[in-house]
């Protein structure tokens, strides 16, 4: 199985949504702004993803900017900023047999299938 963590009004989690159907791939998809994921979860994706918090934080989004853009944050704190602030989370994000993978570009989604 598959997981997303999908934006629908993004277009590049749509792309990505639609490559794994392409793929015909057992999809578990995760409304993220609406299931946000706990500190635990996130910590694990970040993990899957081998990159750090800051990595997958969106920095052009309005509430980076205002609340934290200028502000010396820890990892942890990191995490519960996009904790609290889900938009901050980029996306979409891939999840598949212990691995993952931001599909940006898209096609990324296909290195993990």
């Amino acid at each position: 199985m598959v997981k997303i963590y999908h934006n629908p009004r993004c277009s590049k989690s749509r792309q990505a949504l639609s490559i794994l159907e392409e793929q015909n791939q057992d999809i578990h998809i995760i409304k993220y702004l609406e299931n946000v994921p706990t500190e635990q979860e996130l910590s694990e994706l970040i993990s899957l993803l081998n990159i750090s918090p800051i990595e997958l934080v969106r920095k052009n989004e309005a509430i980076w900017k205002e609340k934290y853009k200028s502000k010396e944050l820890s990892d942890q704190d990191l995490i519960k900023a996009m904790v609290e602030n889900p938009k901050l989370i980029e996306r979409p994000i891939i999840v598949k047999n212990k691995k993952a993978v931001i599909g940006r570009p898209p096609e990324k989604v296909i290195t993990i299938l």
